[in-house]
């Protein structure tokens, strides 16, 4: 039987971690067991702990990666700057409470679909969860300080925090809202996600 290369170990992992991002978010940690995953992933359910120690090992792993996904596409928007699409942090408010990201729980930011989940589970889960909370606090409250300090108004690093801590309750509150009424009143769900919109940055 043939050995297995390191690329097809590092390979695997990968499909492990990305079946995990996509099954945690979509029906709950609790829910998705290992043979499930591995099948997801194409791989016989032994092969598991040739990679994770646990499946809160890999929840661990996978709330940080799905968190330093979303960090990443926020911190590529500010450095976009303005632009027709509004300043960056009304983009960054628009693309996620989007009908797209309401409707895709599989995928977008654990923000969202793993709140519930990380409270109930480990203190490495909780504080991987915790990094990504404080990843978006930073950089909405630098986005609220570099816009304050370009139209000449002056903000305190400690307002400019608690603005930050407002808008993301308010981006999670409402997609976790929208998500929970989307198949029985889909025009509460959609009311919600424009409320959001409008009113975020307020």
């Amino acid at each position: 039987m043939p050995r297995i290369t390191q690329e097809d170990k590092a390979r695997n992992r990968r499909n492990i971690l990305e079946a995990a991002g996509r099954m945690f978010r979509s029906q709950g940690i609790d829910a998705v067991g290992i043979a499930e995953l591995m099948k997801e992933a194409g791989l016989t359910h032994g092969g598991f702990y040739n990679h994770f120690a646990s499946k809160d090992d890999l929840v661990v792993e996978v709330c940080g990666a799905s968190f330093a996904a979303s960090l990443g596409s926020l911190a590529r928007t500010v450095e976009e700057g303005p632009d027709q699409g509004g300043s960056p942090l009304e983009r960054v408010v628009a693309g996620y409470l989007s009908a797209g990201h309401r409707d895709a729980p599989d995928g977008g930011c654990p923000s969202a679909s793993l709140v519930t989940d990380a409270g109930r589970h480990s203190e490495g889960v909780q504080s991987a969860y915790a990094e990504g909370v404080e990843g978006y606090l930073t950089g909405f409250a630098a986005e609220f300080l570099r816009e304050a300090e370009e139209e000449g108004r002056s903000l305190e690093p400690g307002e400019a925090r608690r603005k930050a801590m407002r808008l993301l309750s308010e981006m999670v509150g409402a997609m976790m809202l929208a998500r929970a009424v989307r198949h029985v009143e889909p025009g509460l769900s959609d009311e919600i996600l424009r409320a959001g919109r409008s009113h975020a940055l307020d």
